[in-house]
């Protein structure tokens, strides 16, 4: 029996060339699978008669777009998953869909090898291939770039030579990733680190420079999902959409940032992420009004490691796991609208109202009606301040005490 390969499919030159490559290469038979998370531009249908027309023996293509939104950016928007506290994870959150998509087309079609079009110096090689065995431990993975030598000018010769039905002479300067949940851009002359971005790069976002007149949304939650817009009721693809659609106008969501990657390297990216970035804020700010201060702070801790998790490919990790359990319970109250401004490249919030608010107006305002017992205080102080005035006092009494030096300005007669 013909070994099979299943092939993760963009529909590109790269991929295209792959299918062929790989038979070539291994003897096997190449299923391709191309996986839709909202990054746009061709109809599935074209993308899966290519993938034919350049070798697939089969082509399995799955419009997972409210997948995504549902099951990969709630979770990451729950946890308000930003590496590095300003990259919202766009492309991370995407590869483990397309590996759960890639590991059932290889069990339906009996597939040994699962491959993708990732090179040896990114993070993605380790997303799809600690993805693909955390899935599926007895797959093998190939990485044609990686691993059979396929660079782009081999790529364009194999497909000339062989009058695939691709382009080949079309040169984008730019590494482009997208979906639903942002967009991220490298390569060419971002690789200067001193080089500003140029207005080409951009895609999702306007120029926050000149902004056309403020935007003002109400965004309900449920639980940490955002259940509608000005009242609207809308799924999580719908809203992730329409606030791309609103933020991007703004020109919300532009980073520009020199990340770690997972192998070793400092790497420059340009990332556009107009929903997430609102959603998120927007979802901190309800967090910071119905969550449990202690519970907060701990949460913090986790939302970094979840992130750093997530980045590095570790999606179906135990760890991971765990972290989910936790961010889940922690979204228990978090339901209310938030109402932001949105206006060049801001997400402002600007109002917030909840059932379920932990806000106490009685309790917070310095005005008549006031029931915060003031005289609670002083005790609380003694008490709370108590281990520090004792290490204090041994500290004096060891000869270890601040030293408070001379009194600045103030010099003898």
């Amino acid at each position: 029996m013909t070994e099979r390969v299943v092939l993760a499919y963009s529909g590109g030159l790269d991929t295209s060339v792959g299918i062929g490559w790989i038979a070539e290469a291994t003897g096997a038979e190449v299923i391709a699978v191309a996986v839709d998370v909202g990054q746009g531009g061709e109809d599935l249908e074209v993308i899966r008669q290519r993938a034919l027309d350049c070798g697939a023996v089969e082509a399995y293509v799955a419009d997972a777009r409210d997948e995504f939104a549902t099951e990969y950016c709630m979770p990451a928007l729950k946890a308000n998953g930003m590496y590095l506290d300003r990259y919202p994870l766009v492309s991370a959150i995407s590869r483990p869909v397309i590996v759960k998509h890639l590991v059932r087309a290889a069990r339906q079609f009996g597939a040994t090898t699962v491959a993708h079009g990732c090179t040896g110096k990114g993070n993605d090689q380790v997303r799809f291939e600690v993805g693909i065995t955390s899935l599926a431990p007895d797959l093998t993975c190939l990485a044609p770039v990686r691993d059979l030598a396929l660079t782009r000018d081999k790529a364009i010769d194999f497909a000339t030579k062989h009058a695939l039905p691709i382009e080949t002479t079309k040169h984008n300067p730019f590494s482009i990733d997208q979906n639903v949940w942002g967009r991220a851009v490298e390569t060419g002359f971002l690789e200067d680190i001193w080089n500003a971005p140029t207005k080409d790069v951009y895609t999702y976002t306007d120029d926050p420079t000149f902004p056309p007149v403020a935007d003002e949304v109400v965004i309900t939650f449920e639980q940490g999902v955002p259940v509608a817009l000005d009242g609207v009721p809308v799924t999580p693809l719908q809203a992730i959409q329409e606030m791309n659609r609103r933020a991007g106008a703004q020109g919300v969501g532009r980073i520009d940032i020199v990340e770690d990657r997972l192998v070793g390297i400092k790497s420059r990216e340009v990332y556009e992420a107009p929903g997430a970035i609102a959603l998120i804020a927007a979802h901190q700010e309800l967090e910071n009004v119905t969550v449990e201060r202690e519970q907060a702070r701990f949460k913090k801790g986790v939302e970094q490691r979840w992130s750093e998790l997530v980045y590095d490919g570790q999606w179906f990790s135990p760890l991971k796991r765990s972290l989910d359990v936790f961010v889940e319970d922690t979204q228990r109250y978090v339901s209310g609208d938030i109402r932001m401004v949105l206006h060049g490249g801001r997400a402002t919030v600007t109002g917030r109202r909840s059932d379920a608010s932990l806000y106490d107006f009685n309790l917070a305002t310095y005005d008549t009606g006031d029931t915060f017992d003031q005289s609670a205080a002083k005790g609380f102080i003694e008490i709370y301040g108590l281990t520090s005035k004792l290490s204090a006092a041994r500290d004096v009494r060891f000869g270890n005490a601040e030293d408070l030096g001379a009194a600045g300005g103030i010099t003898g007669a």
